[in-house]
């Protein structure tokens, strides 16, 4: 593998923050002409120059990898490999260059490639029965979260300022003291029975909170700090949601419960302790769960927000699925590029979770143009409503850069490189020739069909000749 180039993420962070080469170069302690040649590509960085980088512009390093670039890259080649566009294959340098120099241009592309999708379900026979055009708010929501770094500031205050009025001394005794505060506070009757399909439901006027009595213990406290947080962190999310216009009621509305979850769940896990806790117990989500009383999921979801700064924790993706394949949460913080558009690698450790509800799954996985990630992988399981209905399944998933991995108790006696795993984003946008696991030929490729050779390999393909990317012969 070559040397990571972070001149045009470089030249783009300088310019977010305001700094001109000249003051940047000051800081650290080279010319402006030395730092042009870096913003060019063409001149290496060394380790020392890269922690005063972070310093000076007040990023991690996982940001100033270029992440923001990678995701753009993967959703304009996924975009530009639609066979229905009829275009040549792009050369990866004009992706890598329209990511890096004009990263708003890269989004708009994005944006009107979902909206024709969209047009396109509908003209198939897709639209809503009324007509209606389908808005895909969830997308919206997402891509909310993701632009923000899933890291609310004024949420981490207001909860940080409910818990020390709380006066909570443990993170064992918070669930405690919130039921308290719902009753003396806000004069709340708390009950728990059967709510049918119903988790949680609130009766203002009466000052009534139920909760369904097949929610686990983890449950229920979260239900108890979500509303809470309903109760007094009005004006922290609308103050999140400043200067952002949804584009329908129900995004809005998605976004606002997502702020809420997210209130509860910073609540629940106060950001110096956990980030303390996380580090000390090396990132252990079964001992994180247990420590702050909440479950495995609630625990992964924190991870992902830990981008305070002066106090970043390690950047996280974050995936919910089901045994469909359907995406319902989807974070990536560590710059994992998710295939927006259609399924994920069938050999990516998220989908063999199934196979071993309620063990940790860990992979090694390494992408083919070289990057790696330590991922992990668990199912979870929520009661059937009902004898007979089967129930709930989902994997949740995270996993950080592989630089990263030392600091994960997961990591002991890996052999981060022996153990890697070969995947792709999705098989329509891989060019793994020899993978028994594919589901789709790939869409630049023509397909080798020959009656009289049996491949073990579903699909054979000739790679298209000027081809930009190469692939990493793992397994």
């Amino acid at each position: 593998m070559g040397r990571a180039l972070i001149g045009r993420t470089l030249r783009r962070l300088r310019q977010e923050k305001g700094q001109t080469q000249q003051a940047l170069a000051s800081r650290l302690g080279i010319s402006a002409s030395y730092l042009n040649l870096i913003e060019h590509d063409q001149r290496a960085v060394t380790a020392s120059l890269l922690i005063k980088l972070t310093e000076a512009l007040q990023v991690d390093l996982a940001t100033l990898s270029g992440r923001e670039e990678k995701a753009l890259e993967t959703g304009l080649r996924e975009v530009l490999s639609d066979p229905l566009l009829g275009l040549e294959e792009v050369p990866e340098a004009e992706l890598a260059t329209l990511a890096g120099s004009a990263p708003q241009a890269a989004r708009a592309m994005l944006a009107l490639y979902r909206a024709w999708r969209v047009a396109r379900e509908d003209s198939g026979g897709i639209a809503l029965p009324t007509g209606r055009r389908l808005l895909l708010p969830t997308e919206e929501a997402r891509d909310f979260f993701h632009d923000r770094a899933n890291h609310f500031p004024m949420l981490e205050a207001a909860a940080e300022a409910l818990a020390a009025e709380m006066r909570v001394s443990a993170p064992a005794e918070m669930n405690h003291a919130v039921a308290q505060r719902l009753r003396e506070r806000h004069g709340l009757l708390v009950t728990v029975g059967p709510l049918g399909g119903t988790l949680r439901r609130f009766d203002p006027a009466g000052r009534r909170l139920e909760l369904s009595e097949t929610l686990p213990r983890e449950s229920r406290g979260f239900q108890l700090a979500f509303q809470l947080m309903l109760l007094e962190a009005g004006e922290a999310v609308q103050a999140a949601m400043a200067g952002f216009e949804a584009t329908s009621q129900e995004a809005a509305q998605l976004i606002r419960i997502g702020l809420l979850n997210y209130a509860a769940g910073a609540l629940l896990m106060p950001y110096a302790p956990f980030l303390a806790a996380a580090q000390a117990l090396r990132h252990d989500l079964e001992a994180l769960a247990a420590r702050f009383g909440v479950s495995f999921e609630q625990v992964c979801h924190r991870l992902t927000t830990l981008q305070r700064e002066g106090a970043r924790g390690i950047p996280f993706f974050f995936l919910r699925v089901d045994p469909a394949g359907n995406v319902d949460k989807r974070f990536s913080a560590a710059g994992f590029p998710f295939a927006r558009f259609g399924g994920s690698c069938p050999k990516w450790i998220v989908h063999h979770a199934f196979a071993t509800p309620g063990t940790l799954r860990v992979q090694v996985a390494r992408l083919p143009d070289g990057a790696g990630f330590l991922c992990l992988a668990r199912s979870v399981q929520a009661p059937p409503a009902r004898w007979g209905e089967p129930p709930a399944v989902h994997v949740v998933a995270i996993g950080c850069d592989l630089s990263r991995a030392p600091e994960l108790v997961y990591a002991e006696g890996l052999e981060l490189e022996a153990a890697a795993v070969g995947i792709g984003l999705s098989c329509r946008l891989c060019d793994r020739a020899e993978c028994r696991s594919r589901a789709f030929p790939p869409l630049e490729h023509r397909l080798a069909l020959d009656p009289l050779v049996t491949s073990a390999a579903p699909w054979r393909f000739e790679m298209r000749a000027g081809s930009g990317r190469g692939t990493t012969p793992l397994r």
